[in-house]
């Protein structure tokens, strides 16, 4: 008699039992998917019948938190300016602040739409039945915060992981410059207008945290526009801008004079860096630490 013969029917049966269970059980799963609420920055609960599959970001920072969560591949659509990762350059991209492709946004279907709290797409979004969800990122407790509610939202649970990894750099970042000792003056400038970072703003906490001395005072606030003259006055030991403006602050009456001019103390960044440090997302770690390599070697290397 051949054992095989009687057993394989009861196998089949088995399988086609189980794989029947398998079915219902994943049906039922989605069928029942936990829906999502979760309130966003302007304080309006936004809620989901399930985590997102569809998301379009409209703006970098959240596009790599997004990513730094591992919801990369629920992204159908970015602002014209996110760039990172690679993976998301070949999505559609819907424009910038002032000109939001607000058509071509409605035909991808999304589930949720990510933008600033300030975003005046917000409305007309709304109105046309496309959920929003708005976050106002300025600090680095913001974008603890931001990463939190984020991931609620997309059903994750890697904000904790990602809020770690940052403070681990910050803290390598550090530990990297600490061999220069304290009292070192920086000025940041964010744009050539000039536009400061100041001290409560997240480059300022970050500077703050690796122990380096803003010349910009927090009652300015986040990103206050300067005159020129107030940099010769206060006279930094390095100047941190990208590298198209290294050219212009030549040109800028008194600039000669200043330490970090006279020292060649000048961080000149290139725009791949210069968009990890503009940026209050899962890169200021990294930001932290192009930084404080910078300001390392120009310290090393000038009297």
């Amino acid at each position: 008699m051949n054992v095989d013969n009687l057993t394989r029917p009861s196998t089949r049966s088995s399988h086609l039992l189980i794989g029947a269970l398998l079915f219902f059980l994943g049906f039922s799963l989605a069928a029942f998917a936990t829906p999502v609420s979760v309130f966003d920055d302007r304080g309006v609960m936004v809620t989901l019948d399930k985590p997102p599959q569809r998301v379009v970001s409209l703006l970098p920072s959240l596009t790599e938190s997004v990513c730094a969560l591992g919801k990369c591949d629920a992204l159908v659509g970015v602002d014209r300016f996110s760039n990172w990762p690679l993976s998301i350059q070949e999505l559609p991209k819907l424009g910038g602040m002032g000109d939001i492709n607000i058509e071509r946004i409605v035909q991808l279907k999304p589930d949720v739409v990510l933008l600033e709290k300030a975003s005046p797409a917000i409305a007309r979004l709304n109105s046309l039945g496309v959920r929003t969800f708005a976050l106002d990122v300025k600090s680095m407790g913001d974008e603890e915060r931001a990463l939190k509610k984020l991931d609620t939202l997309l059903g994750t649970s890697e904000s904790t992981r990602v809020w770690n990894q940052i403070q681990k750099e910050i803290m390598r970042a550090n530990k990297q410059l600490s061999s220069k000792g304290g009292n070192i003056s920086v000025y940041f400038e964010v744009n050539p207008a000039p536009f400061a970072a100041g001290r409560s703003s997240f480059i300022g906490e970050i500077l703050t945290q690796l122990n380096l001395i803003n010349i910009i005072p927090e009652s300015l606030g986040p990103f206050p526009k300067i005159n020129p003259e107030f940099v010769v006055q206060a006279k930094p030991d390095v100047i941190l801008l990208t590298e198209s403006t290294t050219k212009d602050i030549q040109k800028r009456p008194g600039w000669n004079s200043i330490p970090a001019a006279k020292r060649n103390r000048i961080c000149s960044f290139t725009a791949d860096q210069n968009d990890v440090l503009v940026r209050p997302g899962p890169r200021m770690g990294e930001a932290a630490l192009i930084i404080s390599q910078c300001i390392q070697e120009k310290m090393s290397s000038s009297p």
